[in-house]
């Protein structure tokens, strides 16, 4: 969570002169040799291989748009408030682990994912002259993001995380070369929202610097997808999930630091009600 806290820096930092798509293309370029790299610290010799393809694919697709929807996001709302809406990322990943996984669930910690989930619309407040469509983006989002660790948990015990990190970034490769003509085909207007003009935004050669911090950001994703296909490889998912809610003080302090962004208090309160939602369900999963 804390290296995945320094793509949100960077993206959030350049992302007004650059489309989304360019971005992921220059990030993956890098990112493919990262994951051969870990291939190999895991002793692992050549390509990775899987026999389990559909499966790879379709978790990098649920990472891809994860990915796209998120910086999407990114480019509308402070981090704070993306930390805070992303906490009901548990809640998700709990409830596709009964659906999906076949885990037990117990009354109480379905009582703790409702209140999970009326803090989420505190944060979001639909329906509100304050509601920003960016939220809606840090919800899908989140919602991918869930739905690729419902299918890392199928892969753990057939393919290497490293594998998993290797597939995941071709996809993310592909799929942005792809719809990259999206930008140069549907184009942006001044009234554009600003989550919609990333992603449709014109192409435009980046500096020394932002290449530098473009290709950064593959060491970076590669590092991450790492570590969170590791975690969940490691542990039932709805163990692993609830530690995601480290973002919110990395993040409050980030958006602090070099934007002088503040949470609101509705922000502060629907965040406080995720996370005793989330704490109180990793307590009852650890209970004998």
């Amino acid at each position: 969570m804390l290296i995945f806290s320094l793509q949100d820096i960077a993206v959030k930092w350049i992302g007004g002169d650059y489309p989304i798509l360019e971005i992921v293309i220059f990030r993956s370029i890098i990112a493919m040799p990262c994951t051969l790299l870990f291939f190999y610290f895991e002793g692992q010799r050549g390509l990775p291989t899987t026999k389990h393809h559909k499966l790879e694919y379709v978790r990098g697709i649920f990472l891809f748009l994860s990915y796209t929807t998120h910086f999407m996001g990114l480019a509308a709302l402070p981090l704070a408030e993306i930390a805070s809406i992303r906490f009901s990322g548990p809640m998700m990943i709990t409830f596709l682990s009964v659906i999906w996984l076949g885990e037990k669930v117990n009354t109480q910690r379905w009582l703790a994912l409702i209140i999970g989930f009326f803090g989420v619309l505190l944060i979001v407040r639909p329906g509100s002259a304050s509601f920003n469509m960016g939220s809606i983006f840090i919800l899908l989002s989140t919602l991918f993001y869930a739905l690729s660790v419902m299918v890392t948990r199928q892969l753990r015990t057939v393919d290497s995380s490293a594998t998993m990190a290797y597939y995941s970034s071709l996809v993310y490769l592909v799929a942005a070369f792809i719809l990259a003509p999206l930008a140069t085909i549907i184009g942006t207007t001044p009234d554009t929202h600003s989550s919609l003009a990333f992603l449709f935004r014109a192409w435009s050669i980046p500096s020394i610097f932002d290449l530098i911090v473009m290709s950064g950001l593959g060491l970076v994703w590669a590092s991450g997808m790492y570590f969170i296909a590791r975690a969940y490889s490691s542990a039932l998912a709805s163990v692993v999930a609830p530690f995601e809610y480290i973002t919110l003080p990395i993040n409050v302090m980030w958006g602090f630091i070099i934007w002088r962004e503040v949470p609101t208090l509705l922000t502060w309160v629907g965040a406080l009600l995720t996370l005793l939602s989330g704490l109180y369900s990793l307590r009852q999963e650890q209970k004998p």
